[in-house]
């Protein structure tokens, strides 16, 4: 008997078909859709409990929604972090995605050296141009900083072992110091990524005080490299202490092993010039100071795609693009087009085209010129608004101490509560990403690019006369 009625209950389920007809039209592929649907009523099958068919269908619809949601997609970024590594880090020139268009949609010159009519070398112009920016006898470009990272210390601790002389030791020690073992987004940590590589950790000093002499006492035969890494997303203060890159590479180079220092941010111009008192670290800095290669990202303050440059000695170099793991790590084409259209924004000190660049130039004045227009825009509305004062991070890693000050558009709503308005916002097509901060809705228009502002105005509109 309970088998005759749970079979009654499964025969409740609707058909894949009906389900899709009472959807309506939808903007995903049918095959995204109609696999959605079925792992649905699978869920339903395996309650045992059969809602009605409308509840059924609401049920599907709201899982597209959620599955629509997770698309990459374009968002205006109200939140006042520049370089937003959950909103895609930094955004492109025009110059890179007009590169992008002309590279992607047809042929290319990726390995085809067009003067000689033969095979060329992939990358050959970026990495001279690197090299140029950097002020290194040579560079490369894998997919991203932590690649490059690991690349580096695979070299150093295999490629020396493999070559070493028989009986000889085996050098699998990369010396760092404690207060830079930091944990980087997603929970991946520098450590970890070292030992990935194949390199067994020797960490020295303390968490905020590190000397040279603890280097010193560090360095034995089993040691491949020094390495420095940019505290890249906090600072210490207080009873902090540790040695310059200038000593550091003083102490390598009298025993005869490489220093590589990870940068990360990828800061090719002075910092100070946005009005930071802060000072980020240059790839020239680093290796006038004495370091074997530098690592950055490309995607920070450098202003480009998603990639890791690696700038130093061209015998290094050299050797790092003969390993076999560099062919898994190289960048595609799509890459070295908005890459090259970034690195000559720089070398023609036309920075002011890099948006990143140009959001944490802008001065207040302009940014209160447009929110006075966003104001005036938005009367009438069945919510309070203001024009307040923001505080902006430059983000990705990048100046951890600084912030600089900025205007937002402030919000108090009236027919729903905050976290309701803000959901709505996102929910918008593109979706609008703020903040909640003493109980307001604020969005930093640091971050929001000029042509932005009248979508901002509709997206505030159209979910200010929603009911509540």
């Amino acid at each position: 008997m309970h088998n005759e009625v749970k079979s009654r209950s499964r025969r409740g389920i609707p058909a894949v078909n009906k389900v899709l007809d009472a959807l309506g039209r939808c903007d995903l592929p049918r095959p995204i859709t109609v696999d959605l649907i079925r792992r649905e009523l699978s869920k339903i099958r395996a309650k045992g409990e059969i809602p009605e068919f409308q509840s059924i269908v609401d049920f599907v619809r709201r899982a597209l929604e959620g599955l629509r949601a997770s698309r990459l997609q374009p968002v205006i970024n109200g939140t006042g972090i520049v370089i937003h590594t959950n909103l895609g880090r930094a955004p492109l020139a025009s110059e890179a995605v007009g590169a992008l268009n002309k590279i992607g949609s047809g042929y290319s010159s990726l390995e085809y050296d067009v003067a000689n009519g033969e095979r060329g070398r992939r990358g050959a112009y970026i990495e001279n141009a690197l090299a140029l920016i950097c002020g290194a006898q040579s560079a490369t470009v894998v997919n991203n900083c932590a690649a490059a990272l690991v690349l580096i210390v695979r070299h150093f601790t295999t490629t020396k072992g493999r070559a070493r002389p028989a009986g000889a030791p085996l050098k699998s020690e990369t010396v760092i110091s404690r207060g830079e073992m930091v944990q980087i987004g997603g929970g991946f940590r520098i450590g970890e990524i070292v030992e990935a590589a194949g390199a067994k950790l020797r960490e020295v000093g303390a968490t905020n005080k590190t000397t040279l002499g603890d280097y010193k006492r560090a360095i034995g035969t089993n040691t491949a490299l020094i390495l420095k890494v940019h505290r890249s997303n906090f600072f210490m203060s207080g009873f902090v202490d540790s040695p310059s890159s200038a000593d550091i590479a003083a102490l390598a180079q009298k025993k005869h092993i490489p220093f590589v220092e990870d940068l990360g941010s990828g800061a090719i111009v002075a910092t100070e010039q946005f009005g930071i008192a802060e000072h980020e670290r240059t790839p020239v800095e680093a290796l006038e100071d004495g370091a074997d290669l530098v690592c950055f990202s490309g995607d920070k303050l450098f202003g480009g795609p998603q990639a890791g440059v690696v700038a130093g000695k061209k015998r290094f170099i050299s050797a790092l693009k003969r390993e076999p793991l560099f062919r898994a790590l190289r960048c595609d084409k799509l890459t070295f087009a908005a890459l090259q259209a970034t690195v000559d924004l720089h070398l023609n000190r036309s920075t002011g085209g890099i948006p990143a660049i140009a959001l944490l130039q802008a001065s207040e004045d302009e940014l209160r010129t447009r929110a006075a227009a966003i104001f005036d825009s938005l009367r009438g509305l069945p919510i309070q608004i203001a024009i307040g004062h923001g505080t902006v991070k430059v983000g990705g890693g990048a100046l951890p101490k600084s912030t600089m000050p900025s205007v937002t558009i402030d919000i108090v709503t009236e027919n729903c509560s905050l976290a309701d308005f803000a959901a709505r916002l996102r929910n918008w097509s593109p979706p609008v990403i703020g903040y909640i901060v003493n109980e307001r809705f604020k969005l930093d228009l640091r971050t929001i690019f000029p042509e932005q502002d009248d979508a901002v105005v509709d997206a505030i509109r159209g979910v200010s006369a929603k009911d509540p």
